[in-house]
Order: structure tokens, then sequence, then C-alpha cells
């Protein structure tokens, strides 16, 4: 696994619907302009009525069409939402339309009582869900090798029974793409993380705290007989640039308000937040780079998603990549100086 951090945009289709203004060409231009600007990667998040957006699946799919480049994620797919078997061949569909160049990040769930209303309107069990996760990733990554001489074609689970999986179409990379779980640093999502995942995408809100799970997780992967650097260590980061940081918080807190519908304060004790001048953000997430982060998806903290992205790619991302060459040291947090 190479060293060198990459950095990624979350495309903001969750703001078009803020707006009442969908728009999936402004979606795809977005996607081609975050390319064109020198970041590795793009996402985008899912959410039926709960935060509601434009299909991941779909919009990857034309974002893909745009790109040659960057890797396509999301960040992150609630698998529950939609029946494994549909989801496995989808997602064979969309890393064909991309060339392979498709990672999943998954996620069981956000807690909050909007999500659970959202699982009953498709009729998706709510309790249980992060083991149901564990369960349809099983059914996929069966589904994704079915087609090799040797391996199973049905699969039979707690929750699921599937038969005659090699008649799905195959993905475009044998075994189909990386799956990463979208989470915190409880010790149950760490040990997940390590047995059965390929990357780990969390949102702490501290440096320190990353470093030390990223340590975990690492250790965890040698007890389980997998090499330390197994999975990948990601990060999602919502910031807001502004050389006023006045005028960046109060911006962020407007977004952060309109986007959960809670105020800013009580979402950055969950989820990491930055604001400011590039320089300030850079060396916020600094820390987290010297903590082990390896792979940084950045979700524009601004309903004006097209200037901030200007202003990440001349400023920020220069300065990030700066950073980016100073070694990894264990145990290292964020400075409190340097947290916005």
């Amino acid at each position: 696994m190479s060293d060198a951090p990459r950095f990624g945009v979350l495309l903001p289709s969750r703001e078009q619907v803020i707006l009442g203004n969908l728009s999936m060409s402004a979606l795809v231009d977005f996607a081609r302009r975050v390319e064109e600007l020198g970041f590795d990667s793009v996402w985008t998040g899912d959410s039926l009525v709960a935060r509601p957006r434009l299909d991941p699946l779909i919009t990857l799919t034309a974002a893909g069409t745009a790109t040659t480049r960057v890797t396509l994620g999301t960040a992150a797919l609630t698998p529950a939402l939609r029946h494994p078997v549909v989801g496995a061949s989808m997602v064979s569909s969309l890393d064909h339309a991309c060339g392979g160049r498709l990672t999943l990040g998954l996620g069981s769930g956000f807690p909050m009582p909007e999500t659970e209303d959202e699982f009953g309107l498709v009729d998706a069990v709510f309790a249980g869900r992060a083991g149901r996760l564990d369960e349809i990733t099983d059914l996929w990554r069966t589904a994704w090798r079915s087609g090799s001489p040797g391996t199973p074609v049905d699969f039979t689970g707690r929750h699921w029974q599937a038969a005659g999986l090699d008649r799905l179409p195959s993905p475009y990379r044998s075994g189909g793409p990386p799956l990463w779980l979208a989470g915190s640093d409880t010790p149950a999502v760490l040990r997940r993380v390590a047995r059965r995942y390929d990357g780990w995408l969390p949102f702490l809100p501290s440096a320190d705290s990353y470093a030390a799970a990223r340590e975990t997780i690492a250790r965890l992967c040698v007890e389980a007989g997998r090499p330390a650097d197994a999975v990948v260590p990601g990060l999602y980061a919502t910031l807001t640039l502004d050389d006023d940081p006045t005028a960046a918080r109060a911006e962020l807190e407007d977004y952060v308000q309109r986007y959960y519908g809670r105020p800013l304060e009580m979402m950055m004790q969950i989820q990491a937040y930055g604001w400011g001048s590039a320089q300030t953000c850079a060396q916020w997430l600094r820390g987290y780079l010297r903590a082990g982060a390896r792979h940084v998806v950045i979700r524009i903290g601004s309903l004006d998603a097209v200037s901030q992205l200007e202003r990440i790619g001349a400023e920020l991302l220069p300065a990030l990549r700066a950073v980016a060459d100073e070694p990894v040291m264990a145990g290292a947090g964020a400075n409190r100086e340097e947290t916005p």
C-alpha cells in the first residue's frame, strides 16, 4: 500500500436538495473540476429521506463517464436501503462504468431518529444493523467471486439467502471493489474493520483519538492474520475556508444547521470540523496525517460549494501536499493551537 496521502472531495448532492436545485449535470461538472484541480478522488453520500439527495450509485456512474483518473467512492453508502442482490449487481455495473476506479465506504446507518424512519420506509430492520451490514458485504463478496472456478455460488446467512449468484454480472475487477467501513473508534467497530474490511473511514473529532484507533486496528489486523497495513486509514472531514475565522465559523454553523437541523457545537462532539484560512485548515488536518490518515475525504462545509472548491484546490491542496511529506508519528495528534 502506498504511504503517500491522498485527498478527495465530496460531491454536493445533499446541498443541492437543501437549495432546491437538483442537477445531475452540475454534479458531473463538479466531479470533472475536482479531477482537473488535481485531487485524487470524488465521493458522494447516500440517503433516501433522512438527508435526501440523488442516488449515489447513479451519480457516480455519471461522474465515472466524465472522469478518467480519480477514484470514485461512497462516503458512505447504506447497503441496507437496497436488496443486497440488487445492490451487488448495481455495484458491479458501476465498477464497469468507471473502469475499476471504485471504492465503497459503507455505513450501517447514522444513529438518528431520521435514519430509523428511513429504514422503516423500505422495511429494513434498524436494530442489529451493524451485523446486517457485515452479512451484506459477505453476500456481495460471494457474488463477486462466484464466477471463478471452485468458488461458492450460493449464500446462506442469518438474514439473507441467495442461490445462483454466478448468474449475476461480474464486476470489472476480480472480487469487486474495496470495501471500507465508515464508523467510529469503538472497540466493536475497530474489530470489524481489522477482521473484514479493506479500509476505515471515520470522522473522529480528535486526531489523538484517531492515532490511538489506527494503532489498535494495525494490532488487531496482525492478530487476525492480516498484514498490519491491510486496512487503508481514511478520514471524513468537513471544512470551510475563509481568511476571517469568524466568518468561516458562521458559514459552517449555517451549513451544519441546514444539513442536520442541529447546531455545530453538538455535531463537533462526534464529527471532524475545521474552518479558517487554508493554512489553518492544513495545520488542523496535519494532526490527522501525522496520526496516520492516508485518504482524506473533504466535505465542503458551505452551500457555495463551487466557490469553496476553487479555493480549496488553489490554496488548501498545495498546503496539504506539503505537510503530507512529514513522517507518521505513532500516537501523534493535533496540537491545540493548530485546531480551528
